[in-house]
C-alpha cells in the first residue's frame, strides 16, 4: 500500500511472539511502530528480542538498530493507538479482554484499521461492543508472522468493503499473501488444517507407529515439501496423471471416506503428554530456543524463496 494516503504509523498491541514478529516486520517496512504492553520490562524485552527477527527478515538481514529507531513504547492501548492509521492487536486470547481493548482503541483511533491476530475468535464477536462492530477485522498470521506469507483476513457481515480492501492492500504491501475468507468459521482455515494433521500425528505416535522425530522427518520429506510447492488439491490433481483430479476422485473417491473412518482420535491424557514431551526432548530438546528458531527461520525463508523463484506454471517451458 503506497502513496500519500498510505498508513505510516501502526500500533502493535502486545509483546508476545506474534506481536514481536509484527513489530519487526512493520518497522522493517518503514512504519513508525507504537508498541503497547503491560509488561514492566516491555522496552527491554523488545530490544533484546529484535536481533532474532532482524536477521531472519524475508528480504535479508536488517540491522536491529534500524528497527529500534522506528519504535516507541506506551503503557496503554489508548496511548499507542492515538495517531495510528493501523492497529494490530495481539493480546491474550480472551474475548472479554479483546473486546475491552477494541472499545478503548475505537475511541482513540476512530478512523484506523482495527485488526486482530486472533487464531480462534470471530470478528463479529470482537467488535460486538462497538457502535460500528464491523470495524474489527481479523488479520490472522501464521507463526512466525514476519516470515510466513499467509494472513487470513476474516470480516463480519457488516464490514465496510473499503476497509476490507485497505486491509488487504496493507498486507500485500508488507509482502504477505492475504486471503479473504468467504465465510467466518471458528479456527479459520490454516489452523483447522494444522489441527487435523496434528491430531493424526499424535495418534500415530501414541500407537507406537513412529516417534515424534520420525514423524517430523516423514512430513518434511514428503507432504511438507510437496504442499509447499503445490498445495493439497493441485498435488492430488497431478497425482491423477493426465486425467487429473477427476480421474483420481473416480478411482479413490469411495476409499477416501473409508480411510477417514480409520483416522485416530487420541485422548490427550497425562501419559500421552509425557510420551510426546519425552520424545520431543530426545529429538530436538538439546537445542536452546534461539538456535532452533534461527534454524527454522533460515530454512523457512529458503523454502519460500525457492518456490517464489520457481515462478508460475506459465513460466515453465517444456521441451518438444
Amino acid at each position: 500500500m503506497t502513496g500519500p494516503d498510505a498508513p505510516h504509523t501502526v500500533a502493535v498491541l502486545g509483546t508476545g511472539t506474534i506481536a514481536l514478529g509484527w513489530t519487526a516486520l512493520f518497522a522493517a517496512a518503514g512504519f513508525d511502530v507504537r508498541v503497547s504492553s503491560t509488561r514492566a520490562d516491555a522496552e527491554d524485552h523488545v530490544h533484546r528480542s529484535l536481533p532474532l527477527y532482524a536477521r531472519s527478515m524475508p528480504g535479508g538481514p536488517v540491522p536491529p538498530e534500524r528497527l529500534r529507531a522506528r519504535l516507541s513504547f506506551h503503557r496503554t492501548v489508548t496511548e499507542a493507538a492515538r495517531g495510528a492509521q493501523v492497529v494490530q492487536e495481539n493480546v491474550l486470547e480472551d474475548l472479554a479482554l479483546k473486546q475491552e481493548v477494541f472499545r478503548s482503541v475505537d475511541e482513540a483511533a476512530p478512523d484506523a484499521l482495527l485488526l486482530s491476530s486472533t487464531s480462534t475468535l470471530l470478528p463479529a464477536d470482537l467488535g460486538a461492543r462497538l457502535d460500528r462492530s464491523g470495524r474489527v477485522m481479523v488479520g490472522h498470521p501464521f507463526n512466525p508472522p514476519h516470515i510466513v506469507p499467509l494472513v487470513e483476513v476474516v470480516v463480519a457481515d457488516d464490514a465496510d468493503p473499503a476497509q476490507v480492501r485497505a486491509a488487504l492492500d496493507l498486507y500485500r504491501g508488507l509482502g504477505k499473501t492475504p486471503v479473504l475468507l468467504r465465510r467466518a468459521v471458528p479456527g479459520f482455515v490454516a489452523n483447522r488444517l494444522q489441527s487435523a494433521l496434528l491430531r493424526e500425528s499424535i495418534h500415530l505416535v501414541r500407537e507406537g507407529v513412529v516417534t515424534v522425530g520420525e514423524l517430523d522427518d516423514i512430513v518434511t520429506a514428503s507432504i511438507g515439501s510437496r504442499w509447499a510447492a503445490a498445495g493439497p488439491f493441485r498435488a492430488f490433481h497431478l497425482g491423477g496423471g493426465a486425467g487429473g483430479l477427476r480421474h483420481l476422485m473416480a478411482h479413490l473417491g469411495d476409499g477416501l471416506e473409508r480411510s477417514w473412518a480409520g483416522l485416530g482420535n487420541p485422548p490427550v491424557d497425562d501419559a500421552l503428554k509425557e510420551k510426546l514431551l519425552t520424545q520431543a526432548d530426545e529429538a530436538f530438546g538439546t537445542y536452546d530456543y534461539g538456535r532452533l528458531a534461527a534454524w527454522r527461520d533460515q530454512a523457512q525463508n529458503a523454502v519460500i524463496a525457492a518456490v517464489r523463484d520457481a515462478g508460475s506454471v506459465e513460466d515453465v517451458r517444456l521441451e518438444s
